[in-house]
C-alpha cells in the first residue's frame, strides 16, 4: 500500500538525505531499537512466564522468521533456546560455520 503522494515521499526522501551518514544511521538503529522493545512487549504480555531463550527464540521468529528455511530455522531456534546461539550469530553465507555478524 502506498498512500503517500510522488510530492511527499521526494520532500521527505530530501530532508532525510540532508541528514548526515551518523544521524541517518542513529535513526535506523533508534527505530529498529524502538521495534524491538514493541515485539518483546508484546511477547511478554503474551507469556508473562517466558523463559530467556524463549524470548530470544520468539523475536528472532518476528524478525526473521521468513528469511530463513524451515531447517536453517530449527537450527537458530535451537542454538537461541538453548543457549548456545546469541541473536548476533547466525550461519552466514554457506560458510559451514557460525559467524558473528
Amino acid at each position: 500500500m502506498n498512500d503517500t503522494s510522488a510530492l511527499m515521499m521526494s520532500k521527505y526522501y530530501r530532508l532525510i538525505m540532508a541528514k548526515s551518514r551518523q544521524e541517518r544511521l542513529r535513526m535506523g538503529c533508534s527505530m529498529f531499537d524502538t521495534a524491538k522493545k514493541i515485539v518483546r512487549s508484546a511477547i511478554l504480555n503474551q507469556n508473562p512466564e517466558i523463559t530467556a531463550g524463549r524470548m530470544k527464540a520468539e523475536v528472532f521468529l518476528r524478525f526473521y522468521g521468513n528469511e530463513f528455511s524451515a531447517i536453517e530455522q530449527k537450527k537458530i531456534l535451537n542454538g537461541l533456546r538453548s543457549g548456545n546461539l546469541s541473536p548476533g550469530h547466525l550461519n552466514h553465507g554457506g560458510h559451514g560455520g557460525t559467524e558473528k555478524i
